[in-house]
């Protein structure tokens, strides 16, 4: 079942002689539980392809459906909800709030939605996330691998339609980035999470199940591994 459809995409920056085209008409599809890497130099606009997807940042022109809805057809209120909502993201840099220990960062998206926190589906999660001795702890009393699980849990408490981590292992040693992207497959696998991470790092790519490289805002390849 398709859940994310990306049509003809653009994205520019500036005007005239000064404009950059950061995303060039591209188009692609995802499948419910599909693990996607999308890969590119610095530069290539993989990161920005990302903020679109996230409705972080509104497209120059293209549309993006995440479960046949038309994302940007939204108003930035209606917009805000579905993004807390549907789509979990993963940051480089974490993104915790320091003065929230491991279980207030977690369940954040629930709190800011009013929602009433699933407790089996935190505890499952926090299991998985091997935080269960970690959950009274603030940020800056974590190494970074931990701070990155807190950032995975966040981003999951909702069951979100896709995940998407934007370079999850960047700040991270090779032993911390090889418990990231085994918890990423976990929520792939075991939850059937649709998962889309941007990374430059190719080997980290090909534990994904199909690679999408960019190059100059345009795919030129998308491979299954």
């Amino acid at each position: 079942m398709e859940i994310l459809r990306v049509e003809n995409l653009v994205k520019t920056y500036g005007k005239g002689e000064g404009q950059v085209k950061a995303v060039d008409n591209i188009s692609f599809s995802v499948q419910k539980g599909e693990f996607v890497a999308i890969v590119g130099a610095s530069g290539s606009g993989k990161s920005t392809i990302l903020h679109l997807l996230g409705g972080v940042d509104r497209p120059t022109s293209g549309k993006i459906f995440i479960e046949g809805e038309d994302i940007y057809s939204l108003n930035d209120d209606s917009l805000a909800i579905f993004r807390r909502r549907q789509i979990g993201i993963i940051y480089q840099f974490y993104n915790l709030i320091p003065i929230l220990n491991v279980k207030e960062n977690i369940t954040l998206p629930c709190e800011l939605d009013g929602q009433k926190v699933d407790d089996e589906r935190l505890n499952e999660l926090i299991r998985n996330l091997g935080l269960e001795n970690r959950i009274n702890h603030l940020p800056n009393q974590l190494s970074g691998g931990q701070q990155q699980k807190v950032s995975i849990g966040r981003a999951m408490i909702y069951n979100p339609a896709i995940m998407l981590a934007d370079e999850p292992t960047g700040n991270l040693d090779s032993k911390a980035s090889e418990e990231i992207v085994s918890l990423l497959k976990l929520s792939n696998k075991k939850f059937n999470q649709t998962v889309i991470m941007i990374t430059h790092d190719l080997e980290i790519a090909r534990q994904a199940e199909r690679v999408i490289t960019i190059e100059d805002g345009k795919i030129i390849s998308d491979e299954r591994n």
